[in-house]
């Protein structure tokens, strides 16, 4: 990587997470997607050499048990899927270069590679270990065929991942009380031998690389505490029928993880081969001709990832591409998790909203585009309501870009047939330069948020200048330069907000009368003048009613309901506890936890007593509140679900009780150290009886 500012001389590979070829898409799936298309596109307008290129995953234990529990061959069934994605993603822009999948023989064969280098370079070492065995069906379960008990947390796990609690990667033969995810046996250990990578003799390296790395705070401070935990060898095999056979061995096949951000390279490689090398040369974005001598300085490679697999983008696979001598990243962004109107998606209970569906209610795809694009800093936790959603598009689109941009054509192409002679005034030429100098910043830090809102404040700006200088009540000569101003001001919009909507800034550039397609324009065409003629506009965006807001959001809720009204046995007459219960008008409480912790386990938690010394609201969030709270040695800040549920100017003074040693997070760009301690969804902020002081420890 280079570190050089963008562009430069190296050709940049943009990529994004494989998704499991297994399940429906919905618009959480899509964020990342989205953001780096986004961001792909941006690089190109700034006139960097780029190739954006993904593929499905299809090979792992979650393809692997569902095809069974649907009896169908494995690759018949992640086909399938993967074919439905490549349809999807057009649908909404996400235009790759090269959409592959992991099971081509591309990507076999440079899984291969790269294995035979690990193993050459000595990183790779057999070893004995426990693995979770069904003794009824006399067969090894790897990895999603087990469920059990996080070791580290004590939630409920995947035998690879504390999915649900404290999203740990875990190893083979980890997770406690194993049981068959296929046959619901309990499961025993038993010792198999399995091939390992020895991760843990690079974390000098990996700790040199994270210094190196850019892209999300979140994806270079995680991984950290990884390496002072120290490293942990990784195993890279499993015993399963799906995937790719491990080299050299007949009962092994290589972990999904291994193949899969391979995929990456064989995607572009593939790109490659399809346009040739003189259009985009693969290997020299992924390999220097003398890597080692090159060191970091070569390459310019973007990942885009949820923040669940940072672990896998930060240090697994870095550390492979440094053994088989292939450049490492340049960056890695990582995207925070997305709600559904302030609740987790869930998909089994069809709490979601589905990429088709919002496409079947006539939604045009850069609505979504903007939203998820701008609704949050990119490794922010975000929410998506029916109504936020409406309120961005009727605010922001409709009423800025598309009203600035409707209301200067229109006026332009009935007095003066398209752009005035006249010259662009100093005003508006120094404030599309600063525009432009925005975009190019944010890019260069990898927000597609704020590159997008340097397109959307100059739409504001356009508004505000044609409204301060009517020139409805001027003569002609009078508005002509003004409406030269605006007309300028609009192309340069159609150049800064076409990466997160490109259909309509598309659309904006024919109305202009310009020739070509703004794909093809640089920031430079930002200042070059708009054609001298063009046709009447139409509008840019359509208002969203409130009445079809509330026609959506009754849909949801209903669909939700029937599921939940199916599993409870509500649909066949059956009273269930919990409407008993509101019969008997008594309260609705969560049933006591059966697993009980010990004195010692609560003995670890810090619960002091504090004192809320400011309050306000998070910009862009919905519920969130950045609070101040003294807690005797020191004033944390702390981030609170409570900005609906509560009168922020009354709560300083209020005493709170927080959980003083609860993990740092980061929620909408705003760090929290620390967690205030509410009942119920009312949020009723706990405290105590007497005059405890801030910092007393609850005991």
């Amino acid at each position: 990587m280079s570190h050089d500012d963008f562009p430069t001389e190296n050709p940049a590979v943009v990529t994004c997470g494989l998704p499991y070829a297994n399940g429906d898409l919905h618009i959480g799936h899509l964020r990342t997607y989205v953001g780096g298309d986004v961001l792909s596109r941006a690089l190109r307008t700034l006139g960097q050499e780029t190739a954006f290129v993904s593929g499905s995953d299809m090979h792992g234990t979650p393809i692997a048990v569902q095809a069974i529990e649907e009896g169908v061959d494995p690759e018949a069934f992640a086909l399938e899927w993967h074919e439905q994605y490549e349809e999807t993603f057009p649908k909404f822009d996400v235009d790759f270069d090269n959409y592959g999948h992991t099971h081509d023989e591309t990507n076999r064969e440079l899984t291969y590679e790269i294995v035979e280098a690990l193993e050459d370079e000595g990183y790779v070492e057999e070893q004995a270990i426990k693995v979770a065995w069904d003794p009824e069906d006399e067969q090894p379960l790897p990895d999603r065929y087990v469920e059990g008990t996080c070791p580290y947390c004590g939630a409920h796990a995947r035998g690879d991942e504390c999915d649900e609690g404290c999203g740990r990667h875990l190893e083979p033969g980890e997770i406690e009380d194993p049981v068959s995810t296929i046959s619901g046996n309990p499961a025993e250990y038993r010792e198999r031998t399995h091939k390992f990578f020895r991760v843990s003799e690079l974390a000098d390296y990996l700790s040199a690389f994270l210094d190196r790395l850019e892209g999300t705070s979140n994806a270079r401070n995680q991984p950290r505490q990884w390496i002072e935990d120290g490293l942990q060898d990784w195993c890279i095999t499993r015993d399963l029928d799906w995937g790719f056979d491990y080299p050299g061995e007949e009962d092994l096949v290589l972990y999904v993880w291994v193949d899969a951000p391979i995929e990456y390279i064989a995607s572009t490689k593939q790109y490659t081969d399809r346009v040739g090398a003189d259009e985009y040369d693969w290997e020299a974005a992924w390999k220097a001709d003398d890597v080692e001598a090159a060191g970091p300085d070569s390459g310019e490679i973007i990942h885009i990832i949820g923040q669940d697999i940072i672990q896998h983008h930060t240090i697994f696979w870095p550390a492979m591409l440094h053994v088989a001598d292939y450049n490492e990243p340049r960056a890695v962004v990582a995207s925070g998790f997305m709600n559904l109107d302030g609740d987790a998606f869930s998909t089994s209970r069809n709490r979601a909203i589905w990429a088709r569906e919002f496409l079947d209610e006539g939604f045009h795809p850069d609505t979504l585009r903007y939203y998820l694009t701008t609704v949050g800093g990119f490794q922010d936790e975000i929410d998506f309501s029916w109504d936020r959603f409406a309120e961005r598009v009727n605010g922001e689109l409709v009423g800025n870009v598309g009203n600035f941009a409707y209301r200067s054509l229109l006026f332009a192409e009935r007095n003066f047939g398209g752009t005035p002679e006249a010259d662009v005034s100093g005003e508006v030429r120094e404030r599309i330069e600063d525009a432009v100098a925005e975009f190019e910043a944010a890019i260069n830090d990898y927000s597609v948020r704020k590159a997008t809102q340097a397109a959307v404040r100059l739409a504001a700006f356009g508004n505000e200048y044609i409204q301060r200088h009517e020139p409805w009540n001027l003569d002609e000569d009078e508005a002509a330069p003004v409406i030269r101003d605006c007309v300028q001001v609009a192309k340069a919009v159609a150049v800064l907000v076409y990466p997160a909507t490109p259909d309509t800034a598309e659309r904006l550039w024919e109305q202009l009368g310009e020739d070509g397609s703004v794909v093809d324009a640089t920031l430079d065409d930002a200042l070059e003048a708009p054609p001298g003629e063009f046709g009447e506009p139409s509008e840019l965006f359509e208002k969203i009613e409130d009445e079809r807001v509330e026609e959506l959001n009754q849909k949801l809720e209903d669909r939700v309901q029937d599921v939940a009204d199916a599993e409870s046995g509500a649909d066949d007459g059956t009273e269930t506890d919990e409407a008993a219960a509101d019969d008997e008008g008594s309260m609705d409480v969560e049933d006591l936890a059966e697993n009980r912790i010990g004195f010692d386990d609560f003995e670890e938690l810090d619960i002091r007593v504090g004192r809320i010394e400011s309050a306000e609201p998070i910009e862009d969030s919905d519920k969130l509140a950045r609070l101040e709270v003294d807690i005797g040695l020191e004033t944390r800040q702390v981030v609170a679900g409570i900005k609906q549920l509560h009168d922020l100017d009354e709560l300083p003074g209020t005493k709170v009780v927080l959980l003083a040693n609860m993990e740092k997070a980061e929620l909408f760009g705003v760090e929290s150290n620390g967690m205030v301690l509410a009942a119920g969804e009312e949020a009723d902020l706990l405290t105590t009886h007497g005059d405890a002081e801030p910092g007393t420890k609850i005991r």
